[in-house]
């Protein structure tokens, strides 16, 4: 009897115990690859990264984890529900079948997750974002939308009628760690292992507009669902892959660039006359019409040649000032995900609020808008604001100083900066 309890005891310690926030702890490793990626470059004698674009990526990095500071995994809560009211079976925790059954399961469903949210209009508004960057490195790899989370987890669900929650999410967050090192053009092909596992020559394919690599390689680690179902392409050697979206949004701001799609599905909505049609302008393909089938017609598709790529020149100094505000926000986003779960709701949520106005600030920067200045200027304001009036636990009252002197002078500047209505520069493409 006292063996079956601490049986017991020990599955539910198993599935309801705090796991290991594996893609949280590795933006240190994620920041040392980018690194060698770039040293690979400067030996292939290729462009590097462009600062504009990269802290763009990683910016989105940072909004989709602050988001799930604020949801608290509550996409979750469902599966947790399923699996300890309605499983069908309690497959044993400490077994290579379960860790075998659950990478499977887990990768099959993202394959489905992933296709749905290119065939799905809505779930597409979100997807984009992923797209969105006409690079494609390690950086475009945490490229991410706030509610990425929330637009698959339906299709796991099946999952948790035999698959314990601790694995779930175990594999999960590794299938997802797995997919960051696709994102590369320095690895060119992994030879006999192409045929069954997702690889940067895979996901290249999946990443162009070209019109054979669309909605093309859904496959997370595996490439053979991309076989079985019919969406697998192999990389045309003879066609230069052109990365972004198929309508590009020139922009580096990350807060337009995660809410501009949503903003166009409901024009789509509101610009249709009947229910049928509204309901398939959110539930239908991107390039549906109406009177057309559902993922539309392929001769409809739009021909993407290779074109000039957005970027916009600032001087050295402003890229400087931006690269150090953001590695300060970087700083204050590790500061409030290490302390976050003891804080109130409503603390967190200023603070995220700040981040991701933070990080529209820079990018309105990097994209020279003329308000820019203004922006961050209150930015700037309000931080110092926080100093004042919040108390910070576990933060050096010095350190606290030198932020608060550090953005006082930043803010005094764009303030001068403001009243001239300056221009940092023009914007160029480079091609």
């Amino acid at each position: 009897m006292q063996s079956t309890i601490r049986k017991q005891n020990y599955r539910r310690r198993a599935d309801w115990s705090p796991l290991p926030r594996v893609v949280a702890v590795a933006w240190p490793y994620f920041l040392l690859f980018m690194l060698i990626e770039n040293i690979l470059l400067i030996i292939e004698n290729r462009p590097l990264y462009r600062l504009n674009d990269t802290i763009t990526s990683l910016s989105h990095g940072l909004i989709e984890h602050s988001g799930k500071l604020l949801f608290r995994a509550g996409e979750s809560y469902a599966y947790f529900y399923i699996y300890q009211h309605f499983k069908l079976m309690e497959l044993p925790w400490n077994r290579p079948i379960t860790w075998y059954l659950a990478a499977i399961g887990v990768d099959f469903c993202y394959y489905w997750v992933h296709r749905a949210c290119h065939e799905v209009h809505i779930l597409w508004a979100q997807h984009q974002v992923h797209h969105s960057s006409e690079e494609f490195n390690l950086a475009v790899g945490l490229r991410q939308s706030i509610l990425q989370g929330w637009c698959g987890f339906i299709f796991y669900l099946p999952l948790a009628f035999y698959i314990p929650p601790a694995h779930f999410i175990t594999h999960q967050q590794f299938n997802l760690l797995y997919q960051f090192w696709i994102h590369t053009k320095s690895i060119k092909t992994l030879g006999p292992l192409e045929y069954i596992f997702n690889t940067p020559q895979h996901h290249r394919v999946h990443h162009g507009s070209n019109i054979y690599c669309l909605d093309k390689n859904y496959g997370g680690v595996l490439i053979i669902w991309d076989r079985i179902f019919g969406t697998f392409a192999e990389e045309k050697k003879d066609e230069e892959i052109v990365y972004g979206l198929v309508y590009n949004q020139p922009s580096f701001n990350p807060l337009h660039l995660q809410t501009f799609y949503t903003e166009y599905v409901i024009q789509r909505f509101n610009s249709m006359t009947t229910w049928r049609h509204k309901l398939a302008a959110i539930f239908y393909g991107p390039s549906w019409q109406p009177g057309k089938p559902r993922l539309g017609l392929e001769e409809d598709k739009v021909k993407v040649v290779p074109r000039p790529v957005y970027d916009v020149r600032i001087p050295l100094w402003c890229n400087i000032y931006l690269l150090i505000h953001f590695s300060i926000m970087v700083y204050g986003f590790h500061l409030l995900a290490v302390h976050h779960v003891g804080l109130n709701p409503l603390t967190v949520l200023t603070f995220v609020i700040y981040i991701i106005g933070s990080l529209t600030a820079i990018g309105m920067l990097f994209d020279n808008k003329p308000n820019a200045c203004v922006f961050e200027l209150c930015r700037c304001m309000v931080l110092v604001t926080l100093i004042q009036r919040m108390q910070f636990i576990n933060i050096n009252e010095n350190l606290l100083l030198t932020f608060e002197i550090f953005f006082v002078l930043s803010g005094l500047f764009w303030f001068l900066q403001s009243i001239k209505v300056l221009q940092i520069s023009s914007k160029i493409k480079l091609h």
